[in-house]
C-alpha cells in the first residue's frame, strides 16, 4: 500500500507540474494555431532566472518565481512583436522551423550567459520536508506542485471561458477579420495570450524544478513531451489537457517504479494508444 500511495503521489505531482508547463503550450496550438516548439525554452529560461535570482542574489523563493515569471515574459514580448507575428497564419511546416530555431538560440544563448551546468533552485524551509498524513509522509513541495496545478487549471478556464477577455480570444480564433471589424485589437489579445502562456511556461518551470532538473538541453530534452500531452489532451482544451497530463504522468511514474529499465517506454506506448482511439485528442478543439 506504501508503494501504490507513493506512486499515486508522485503521479499527481509530476502530472500538475506537466500540465502547468504545457497548458500554455495547448493555448498557443489550440487557440492561437501556433505550433510553438519553442514552449519549453521559456519553461527553462523561468528556471534559469529563478536559480540566479534565489542563488546569485539571494532572493526569497515567492520572489525569485515572480521575477522568473516577470522576467521571462518581458524576454518573450520583443520575440513574439519581431518573429512570432510573422508566422501567425502560417503553414505550420514554417512554424515548425521557426521555433525550432528560437529554441537553439534560447539555448546557446543561456549556455553562454549562464554556463552549460545544471542549475537549482533552493527551496524555502517551508517547502522541505514532509507532510504527515498519520499514515503517510508526503514531501511538502509535492502537495505544492499539485495545488499550483489545480489553481492555473481553475484560474486559466475562467480567464477563457467566463471573461471578456475570453470571448475576444475566442473570437480572434474563429474569425480574426470580422473581430477586427467589430473592433476587437486582434495584435493585442494575441499578445497578451502569448504572455500569458510564457509566463506560465516560466512558472511551471521553477515549481516543476524538482521533478524536471533545468539544465542546458531542458528545451530539447522535454520538447516531446510537452507537445505530446497537449496533443492526447485536444490543443486548446484545458479539462482535455489536465486529463492528458495526469493520465500520461500516472502511466510514466508507475512505468518507472515498477519496471524503470523500460524508461519512457510505457508513456509513449499509452500516447499511441490514446491518440489511435481519440485521432483528436481527448477534448481536442483543432479545426
Amino acid at each position: 500500500m506504501q508503494t501504490i500511495f507513493s506512486i499515486a503521489v508522485d503521479a499527481l505531482a509530476y502530472g500538475m507540474v506537466l500540465f502547468v508547463i504545457s497548458i500554455g503550450l495547448s493555448v498557443t496550438l489550440g487557440l492561437m494555431r501556433v505550433v510553438n516548439l519553442a514552449h519549453g525554452a521559456f519553461a527553462m529560461i523561468g528556471g534559469y532566472i529563478a536559480s540566479y535570482a534565489a542563488r546569485d542574489l539571494g532572493v526569497g523563493y515567492g520572489l525569485a518565481v515572480l521575477i522568473a515569471v516577470f522576467g521571462t515574459i518581458v524576454i518573450a514580448i520583443p520575440i513574439e512583436r519581431l518573429l512570432y507575428r510573422r508566422i501567425y497564419g502560417r503553414p505550420e511546416l514554417t512554424q515548425v522551423l521557426m521555433t525550432i530555431g528560437i529554441t537553439f538560440c534560447i539555448i546557446g544563448i543561456a549556455n553562454y550567459v549562464f554556463g552549460p551546468t545544471l542549475k537549482t533552485i533552493p527551496l524555502p524551509p517551508s517547502l522541505q520536508g514532509s507532510a504527515d498524513l498519520g499514515f503517510r509522509s508526503i514531501a511538502v513541495h509535492r502537495i505544492f506542485a499539485i495545488v499550483c496545478g489545480l489553481c492555473v487549471a481553475a484560474a486559466l478556464w475562467y480567464a477563457i471561458e467566463r471573461t471578456a477577455f475570453g470571448v475576444r480570444l475566442r473570437a480572434a480564433v474563429d474569425d480574426a477579420a470580422m473581430a477586427a471589424a467589430l473592433g476587437v485589437r486582434t495584435e493585442v489579445i494575441y499578445a497578451v495570450s502569448f504572455a500569458v502562456a510564457v509566463g506560465l511556461a516560466a512558472f511551471g518551470g521553477v515549481v516543476g524544478a524538482e521533478l524536471l532538473p533545468v539544465e542546458p538541453y531542458y528545451a530539447l530534452r522535454y520538447m516531446v513531451t510537452f507537445l505530446v500531452v497537449v496533443s492526447v489532451g485536444g490543443a486548446g482544451s484545458i479539462p482535455g489537457a489536465l486529463a492528458a497530463c495526469l493520465l500520461l504522468g500516472g502511466i510514466d511514474t508507475t512505468g518507472r517504479y515498477l519496471m524503470p529499465e523500460f524508461g519512457e517506454f510505457f508513456f509513449y506506448l499509452a500516447v499511441i494508444a490514446i491518440v489511435c482511439v481519440f485521432p483528436r485528442g481527448l477534448a481536442g478543439r483543432m479545426k
